[in-house]
Parts: structure tokens; C-alpha cells; sequence
């Protein structure tokens, strides 16, 4: 485990030779040229490959389980790699700490729970990535966490859907896969009249189009396998502290964080990291990865840290092709509405103009025209995107390659017709996520293909 606030470098300890007698073969297979702890000068940050680390003595070990001092015990609940990723992260949000996982689905999991008890209760968006609709209607539901869902554009309706029990309001900052643009001060200004955080997902506008600290939010989560990772390689996630929410203002209502923590003596996580750092990533490490062991390898905190050194320039790329391919399709007869903010024509163009300055972001979706007949439209979405050649299909977004989907039958097909056209998705619905080839290609094969249609 290593810093749940700030960071700790690896524990750095001469491992000390038995004696200088030759080792015996098979200990020398197993011990021979490494010391524990022995500091390499590379300029890029290392895989730290290593599931556990060795300590210098059993009073470092015992100070490092009871958190008395920062340092390395185990992968599952911290690592080196990891922790330069988080740190990575954390700067790029302006946060004060962060906690990585193994997926975006992960991270909104642990963010949640680690506000939201048994018999507590969620307000969220219902304009919601489909996977996390699953989470909080049912996983959430079985574990006695209720959530209300809303129309994010409707500020009455977040209002009136806070119950004393309400612990956190949570919604995309631009939805997948309509790009919805949240009206984050808004929103942000009703979950602290209720005396709540506001969790944001930040994973399709990226911290480098979406200034979500600066807009109100209180705990940002990315899906790093997307825009932050870029590449289509390596699943992770990560869960932002931007350190603006009091927690200790109200403190009965956050006990988890206010009262004694039972599993280290010594106080609430609120008195130990309260002044430098964050008690709120400090449960979520200490126990819902160690607990439920969600846990980012390091391998792919290494991949997703390779991403992050050109997020600025892949995302700026991203969103120009993006903007140029929503203006050929909402010129082409063949497509009855794109939903891109980027358009003068979106309901959402003036939020995007002011949530979103360096550009809009690059998954969003087009409708074709609807013929009344529901298996002929499926049919004609699905020839559509048969005929594709430089566009994939591929049940992703954030990708260097340009991607496209259907969502009412695969990324949202568990929610019902109801809650499909709350979402504003139709049956012929068509998302895509703009990638980095050049945008020419992209529009002549989206061209071929929509004029069969």
C-alpha cells in the first residue's frame, strides 16, 4: 500500500548478503543480481512487476500496514507504476489524490460506494452510458443502494429528486452516445445546497477539453482504457479526489469518514488525512480495492502512462476530425439528425461553447431517417455499417482507429424501450468515435456507405 494522499517512493534497502560464500545453485536462480529497494536512473517511469515488496525490518512493515508511514506492501492495493499514473492523473485534473483500478466500470463502482451505504440513496443522470445504467438499477438495488434517475438538462428535477438520505448527485459530463453537454455549474450548485458531492464522469471530454474542478464537480472518474489510454490496448480506470468537498461540515452524515476507523487504531480517516491529501481515496484503497481487489496492473498503468504523454494532441486531432465529420453527415440525405454540440444546431451548442473551449468531444451519434418498420430500419443501420471499410465496428471509444456502433442493440441494449428514448437512442441510432486517421478517409467511407442507404 503507498500513499493513500500524496505518494511514497519504493522502500530502498540494502537486502544484506547471508555471507560472501558462493549461493547454492538454487538460490542463486532465485536470488542472485537483485537487491530489493536498489533505485535505477531511467528516464521513463518503470513496470514495477512485482505482486508484493520487501520490507526492511518487521517494524517498516508493522508502520506500513497501520499506515503510520507511506511505502509498498502489496500490488493489489498500491504499486509503484500505479502510483505514477494516479499521481499523473491527479495533476491533469488539478485533484489532490487519485486511486486507479482495472476499468472505468470500476471506478464508478468504488466512487459511489464509497459515499453511498445500505439504505442511502444516488441521484444520477439517465442520460447514462449503458453499462453503468446496469450498475446502479440493479447491482446497486441488490446491494441496498437506491438511485433515481433524471433528465440531466432538467435542474428541477435533480432538486427534487434529493432525500435526506442523498449522498452523491453523478452524471457524464458529455454523454455516450448522444454528447450531451451537463450544465456542471448547475447541477454542482444543487448537490451542494444538499450538502453532497458531485461525481462526474470526465471520461468522453477528457480533462484537457472538460475543466471539471473549475465547473463544480468534487470527485471525477475516467474509463482510462478510452481517451487517456488512446491506443484500444489496456483497460483501467481512475477515481479523482479534486479536494473541494468538506466532508467534515456535515460529519454525521459521513461516518465512514468521521468516525474511528475500525481497521487501523488511531482515528478517523478524516483526522489522518485530512490536512495533506484524501480520507475519501483513502477508503476507497484501503477497503474497496483491498477489499473487492479491482486492482490496475502495472503493466497497464505502464501502456495507460504512455497515452497520457499525448492526450493533448490526440484529443485536439480527435475533436477537429470529429466537428468536420458532424458537418458532412448533417448535410447528407440520408441522416435525419447528428448529435454533435459542436453543431450551431444542438440544443447543447451553447454549453459546449462554455464547458468546452478547446473543442467538443469526439463520440457522438446520428440518427437515419425511421421508416416505421422496425425490422426494415435494423436491416438498413445494419448494411450501413456492413459496408464500412475504414470505420470499425468495435464496442469501444477512445480509440486511435475510428469506431462505430449500434447502440439500442449493443452498448444500451439491457435498458428498456422507455429508457432508450429518454436517452434520446433510437433504432437508428448510429454512434461513433472519431479516431486518428486522416478525416478525408473517414468522411469518403462514411459517404460510400450512407449514399446505399
Amino acid at each position: 500500500m503507498a500513499t493513500y494522499g500524496r505518494g511514497a517512493a519504493p522502500v530502498s534497502r540494502d537486502n544484506g548478503a547471508m555471507s560472501d560464500a558462493p549461493l547454492s545453485f538454487a538460490t542463486a536462480q532465485v536470488q542472485a543480481g537483485f537487491t530489493a529497494g536498489a533505485a535505477e536512473n531511467t528516464a521513463v517511469p518503470p513496470i514495477y512487476q512485482s505482486n508484493a515488496f520487501q520490507f526492511g525490518s518487521l517494524s517498516e512493515a508493522r508502520d506500513l500496514f497501520a499506515l503510520r508511514r507511506e511505502g509498498n506492501i502489496y500490488s493489489r492495493a498500491a504499486n509503484p507504476t500505479v502510483l505514477v499514473f494516479e499521481q499523473r492523473v491527479t495533476a491533469l485534473e488539478d485533484g489532490v489524490a487519485a486511486a486507479a483500478v482495472g476499468s472505468g466500470q470500476a471506478a464508478v463502482a468504488l466512487a459511489l460506494l464509497a459515499l453511498a451505504q445500505q439504505g442511502e440513496h444516488i441521484v444520477a443522470a439517465r442520460q447514462l452510458y449503458g453499462g453503468t445504467i446496469d450498475l446502479l438499477q440493479e447491482t446497486f438495488a441488490d446491494w441496498g443502494i437506491e438511485v433515481t434517475f433524471v433528465d440531466q438538462d432538467d435542474t428541477q428535477a435533480w432538486r427534487d429528486a434529493v432525500r435526506p438520505t442523498t449522498r452523491a448527485l453523478f452524471a457524464e459530463s458529455v454523454t455516450n452516445p448522444i454528447a450531451q453537454v451537463l450544465d456542471a455549474h448547475a447541477v454542482a450548485a444543487i448537490a451542494h445546497e444538499a450538502g453532497v458531492p458531485l461525481v462526474l464522469d470526465n471520461t468522453v471530454a477528457t480533462p484537457y477539453l472538460h475543466r471539471a474542478k473549475d465547473l463544480g464537480a468534487d470527485i471525477v472518474v475516467h474509463s482510462a482504457t478510452k481517451f487517456l489510454g488512446g491506443h484500444g490496448t489496456s483497460l483501467g480506470g481512475v477515481i479523482v479526489d479534486l479536494g473541494t468537498f468538506d466532508f467534515g461540515a456535515d460529519a454525521p452524515r459521513w461516518p465512514q469518514l468521521t468516525e474511528p476507523y475500525r481497521r487501523v487504531a488511531g482515528g478517523s480517516l478524516l483526522e489522518r488525512f485530512g490536512a495533506k491529501g484524501s480520507p475519501y481515496i483513502a477508503l476507497v484503497k484501503t477497503k474497496y480495492i483491498h477489499d473487492l481487489g479491482p486492482s490496475l496492473s502495472a503493466f497497464n498503468a505502464f501502456q495507460l502512462l504512455q497515452g497520457l504523454e499525448t492526450l493533448d494532441l490526440r484529443v485536439a486531432r480527435h475533436s477537429a476530425s470529429a466537428l468536420e465529420v458532424a458537418r458532412f453527415l448533417d448535410q447528407h440525405a440520408a441522416v435525419a439528425r447528428v448529435h454533435h454540440p459542436g453543431l450551431e444546431s444542438s440544443p447543447w451548442h451553447a454549453q459546449a461553447q462554455k464547458y468546452l473551449p478547446r473543442g467538443a468531444a469526439s463520440v457522438f451519434s446520428f440518427d437515419l431517417h425511421q421508416t416505421g418498420d422496425p425490422a426494415g430500419d435494423f436491416a438498413r443501420v445494419e448494411a450501413f455499417i456492413d459496408r464500412l471499410r475504414v470505420v470499425r465496428l468495435v464496442a469501444n471509444i477512445g480509440d486511435a482507429r475510428s469506431l462505430v456502433a449500434h447502440p439500442s442493440s449493443m452498448t444500451h441494449s439491457h435498458m428498456t424501450p422507455a429508457q432508450l428514448a429518454e436517452s434520446g437512442i433510437g433504432s437508428t441510432t448510429i454512434r461513433l468515435s472519431i479516431g486518428l486517421e486522416d478525416p478525408a478517409d473517414i468522411v469518403a467511407d462514411l459517404r460510400a456507405s450512407l449514399d446505399q442507404v
